[in-house]
């Protein structure tokens, strides 16, 4: 007879859990037989003593069983997903979900929102008036089946284990931990009925996984997690050191991927996006190699079909794009201020953490999940490291409707850039593509 006190004094001392009692855990949790502080010992036992590979694979399974795994098969194509660890300015799947779809591929694609110093998908969506991210299943796939993408959250039937067990993770510290982190992805991303998955692993100051060894283990577990699913999966590293693109804040972003779907936008957005698509591109058998699919997506941004596609989705999920295409009428923040260049030089380095955190005490972003969001505020970076500056040159301009904020957002993010006399040596935004032979 399977009791938790065993279980957490099993793990507690360093042993292997069975299959049958990491099910017994997650289901009982799930259910409400296994109390809070139970299931709180276990996964504090399970992030100090790790699991090895069998318990990280069953332990997402548990977690995948405990809900329903959409059937796509209804729809044509080889389905594929892309899914970021998160990081400041990290607007890429509002761009890349319609660029992929229009490229033939379907794209289906549950979202999560901002919490802490990273933005979330959903959040920046929501930004546009009446779109819905919060759809039923059938109309997930009628939607997917007629634009060949959507975008929506995790409902309460997808992993609902997962959803409990992750806003207890949050309250217990055990969020930094890599093989829960691996079944806490994976098990939503197979429960989407994709085929294929092209992950993002962020490293950096504004990365979950800051450090690189650590991020390079994150893309081996996700990816051995896909495979033995029967996914296809790959990875890329890539660099969270600062913000991405030259907003952070939920229209602002929203603006920056209209900016690149018109054909413009930061390079450094630009380039991740195409890099993304170009492998998913592939993946989903519409290039015959990554390159091929690179280029592919560059044609289809210069085309303009990507932005069709993205307009086609906005209005499937109820969104009125009025303001994508009129964005001068879009509410404006009733306070701005400038951060400006304490000297003359070069920006070494501006802090990523820093800045999503300023952002958040502006009102871009969540401390705490039931914080509301203000889809205005933000930030808009006018120099980014490696470019020239001179003393008193606006290097930002914070958006906020909270002018009590305003001043110490600014001097935050004074003491986020740091400066250089001479150009810095460029930093690689892309640093490691990996897949289940790299290891």
């Amino acid at each position: 007879m399977l009791n938790m006190y065993e279980i957490i004094k099993k793990k507690r001392d360093a042993q292997a859990l069975t299959a049958e009692e990491i099910e017994f855990a997650v289901n009982g949790y799930t259910t409400g037989r296994v109390p809070d502080y139970q299931m709180s010992a276990l996964l504090m036992a399970m992030f100090i003593r790790g699991l090895n590979e069998e318990e990280s694979h069953v332990y997402t399974e548990a977690l995948l069983n405990s809900g329903e795994r959409i059937d796509l098969s209804a729809i044509p194509g080889i389905k594929v997903d892309k899914h970021s660890t998160g990081g400041v300015g990290d607007k890429v799947s509002i761009v890349l979900a319609p660029l992929v779809a229009a490229a033939g591929v379907p794209v289906p694609m549950i979202s999560g929102r901002g919490l802490g110093h990273t933005g979330g998908t959903l959040d920046k969506l929501e930004s546009i008036p009446q779109f819905r991210v919060n759809l039923e299943i059938d109309e997930f796939k009628i939607i997917l089946k007629k634009v060949g993408a959507c975008l929506i959250g995790q409902t309460q039937t997808i992993v609902p284990a997962d959803k409990k067990i992750y806003a207890l993770r949050d309250v217990t510290a055990t969020i930094e931990s890599i093989p829960l982190i691996t079944g806490s992805i994976m098990s939503k991303k197979i429960a989407e009925g994709i085929n294929a998955l092209v992950l993002d692993i962020k490293t950096g100051s504004g990365a979950f996984m800051r450090e690189y060894d650590q991020a390079r283990e994150l893309a081996r577990q996700l990816i051995q997690t896909g495979e033995r699913f029967g996914i296809k999966t790959v990875a890329y590293l890539t660099n969270m050191d600062q913000p991405l693109g030259q907003t952070v804040g939920n229209w602002l972003e929203v603006m920056e991927c209209m900016d690149v779907l018109n054909g413009a936008g930061p390079q450094d957005l630009i380039d991740i996006t195409v890099t993304l698509a170009g492998a998913m591109i592939f993946l989903g058998k519409k290039a015959e190699t990554i390159e091929q699919g690179k280029q592919l997506a560059r044609e289809l941004l210069q085309s303009g079909a990507a932005r069709e596609k993205f307009i086609e989705i906005v209005k499937a999920q109820n969104g009125d794009p009025y303001f994508l295409l009129q964005p001068d009428s879009y509410p404006q923040a009733k306070y701005q201020a400038k951060v400006l260049a304490e000297k003359d030089g070069y920006i070494q380095r501006i802090d990523a953490l820093e800045t999503g955190l300023s952002a958040v005490m502006l009102g871009a972003g969540r401390q705490k999940a039931e914080d509301q969001i203000d889809p205005k505020a933000g930030i808009v970076i006018h120099k980014k490291a490696g470019q020239q500056v001179k003393k008193d040159e606006p290097i930002m301009t914070v958006y906020s409707d909270k002018e009590s904020v305003i001043k110490p957002t600014v001097q935050r993010l004074q003491k986020a850039v740091s400066y250089a006399d001479e150009k810095p040596r460029a930093e690689p935004l892309i640093f490691e593509f990996l897949d289940k032979d790299s290891f």
